[in-house]
């Protein structure tokens, strides 16, 4: 299910696992686009607590994958699509 509205992720503690930070290095994603795409992207929600931010920039799209759980979004790796 997609949520088309952007979510308010102000609520929620978002933490980011150093995988998902050495993933973003390899794929050439700054982290400034990975505050952008929490910030701003559009979310997917997969499985039971599943989520995908989505943000789309000139080069690909940045894809950070991680779990929603209580108050808490733990990004585990983060994708790139196209480009």
């Amino acid at each position: 299910m997609i949520l088309r509205a952007i979510m308010d992720l102000t609520q929620y503690d978002i933490e980011i696992k150093r995988h998902a930070f050495i993933r973003a290095m390899e794929r050439n994603v700054s982290p400034d686009m990975i505050e952008a795409t929490i910030k701003g992207g559009k979310v997917e929600r997969f499985g039971k607590h599943g989520i995908k931010l989505i943000k789309e920039y000139k080069r690909f799209t940045v894809i950070c994958v991680g779990q929603m759980v209580g108050t808490k979004i733990k990004i585990f790796t983060i994708e790139t699509k196209g480009g």
